[in-house]
C-alpha cells in the first residue's frame, strides 16, 4: 500500500513527539492495535457518575436535592477551571481575559437560574423530613465556592466588614482567615467559640484554603484585570462584564439561594435554623455580608446600597 505524503508527515510528527520523551513510536503503534475504541460512556464515566447519588432517607425528593447540589459542584469546578486559565497566564490579553470572564459569568448565570429546580422541584413536606437526616451538614461547607471567592478578588474584600480596618495586605493569612465574612455564620467573636459546622469545615479544608489564599493573593481576577493596559481597563464592555460577574455572584445568586432556603426553612411555625445551625439570614443576605469582588468598579451610592433592594 502506498503511503501518502500527508500520512508520512503525520508519522514523522509522531516519531518526533515520542523521541522528545524518550519513547519508541513502534511501541505506541503496537499499543494502538490492542486498544479498545473509546465510547461515550467510557469517556464521560457515565456509570461512575450515576452511582454517586446515595440517599440517607427513603423520600424520593431527596434525590432531587442530592443531584442538584452535585450539579452545582460540577459547575463550580468549571468556574475554577476557567479562573485558573486567566490567573495562571502571565500576561493575558484583553481578548483572552474577556472571553474567559464571559464563560465564568455564563456558568454563574446558569447557577442563578437553576434555583427554581430546588425551590419549586421538591415537596415541602418531604424536604422537612429528610433535612433532619442531613444535620449538621450544610451547603455552607462547599469548599469549591470558597476557592472561587479567593481566586476572584483581593482577600480584604472577603473579610467581615466589621474588621476590615484592622486588616491589610501584611496581615498573616491565619489571622485574616479567622475574620473572613463567613466565620460569622458559626463563630461567637466575643468568646471565640466556633460551631461544629465550622470546626469540621476547617479540619477538612483550612490548610488548602490558606495555601490557596496565598497563591491568589497577587494573581486573582482583580489583580489580572489591573495588569491590563489602562485603556482596556476603561473599556465599557469589559467593565460591564466585570460588574455583571460581581453582581451575579454576590447578589443575584445569593438572593436566589436565600429565597429557596427561606421557602423551606420558614415553612414551619416557630424559630427555624439551617441544617448546619448557622444564622442563615445574616450569613446569606448581601447587605450583611458586604462581599464585593471589585469595589472600585462601583459608585459610592451603589456600594452603600449593595444588595438592599435585591429581595
Amino acid at each position: 500500500m502506498e503511503i501518502s505524503n500527508e500520512r508520512k508527515q503525520k508519522i514523522e510528527a509522531l516519531e518526533n513527539k515520542f523521541t522528545q520523551i524518550d519513547q519508541k513510536l513502534d511501541t505506541h503503534l503496537e499499543g494502538l492495535l490492542w486498544q479498545k475504541p473509546i465510547t461515550y460512556w467510557d469517556y464521560i464515566q457515565t456509570d461512575a457518575l450515576l452511582n454517586l447519588q446515595i440517599q440517607r432517607s427513603t423520600l424520593p425528593d431527596e434525590m432531587v436535592f442530592i443531584m442538584y447540589h452535585q450539579v452545582n459542584e460540577l459547575l463550580f469546578k468549571m468556574i475554577l477551571w476557567e479562573i485558573e486559565q486567566v490567573c495562571s497566564t502571565e500576561n493575558p490579553t484583553t481578548k483572552f481575559f474577556t472571553e474567559r470572564l464571559g464563560r465564568i459569568s455564563r456558568y454563574f448565570d446558569m447557577l442563578t437560574t437553576s434555583f427554581t429546580i430546588m425551590g419549586d422541584g421538591m415537596e415541602t413536606e418531604q424536604y422537612l423530613k429528610f433535612r433532619n437526616t442531613l444535620t449538621p451538614a450544610s451547603g455552607f461547607q462547599s469548599a469549591q465556592y470558597r476557592l472561587i471567592e479567593f481566586a476572584s478578588t483581593d482577600l480584604i474584600n472577603l473579610i467581615d466588614a466589621r474588621y476590615r480596618e484592622n486588616i491589610d495586605r501584611n496581615t498573616p493569612y491565619e489571622h485574616a482567615f479567622e475574620h473572613l465574612y463567613w466565620q460569622a455564620a458559626g463563630k461567637d467573636y466575643k468568646t471565640g467559640k466556633k460551631s461544629y459546622l465550622i470546626n469540621e469545615f476547617e479540619k477538612k479544608y483550612k490548610k488548602e484554603f490558606i495555601d490557596f489564599m496565598q497563591k491568589y493573593n497577587t494573581t486573582n481576577l482583580w489583580r489580572k484585570f489591573k495588569q491590563l493596559p489602562e485603556e482596556d481597563q476603561q473599556n465599557e464592555d469589559l467593565r460591564a462584564a466585570m460588574r455583571h460577574y460581581d453582581k451575579t455572584v454576590n447578589i443575584t445568586w445569593v438572593i436566589g439561594h436565600f429565597k429557596a432556603a427561606k421557602k423551606y426553612i420558614e415553612s414551619e411555625a416557630g424559630p427555624q435554623e439551617a441544617t448546619g445551625g448557622s444564622d442563615w439570614k445574616k450569613y446569606m443576605l448581601p447587605e450583611y455580608q458586604r462581599r464585593i469582588f471589585f469595589p472600585e468598579l462601583w459608585s459610592d451610592e451603589e456600594l452603600a446600597n449593595w444588595g438592599k433592594n435585591a429581595l
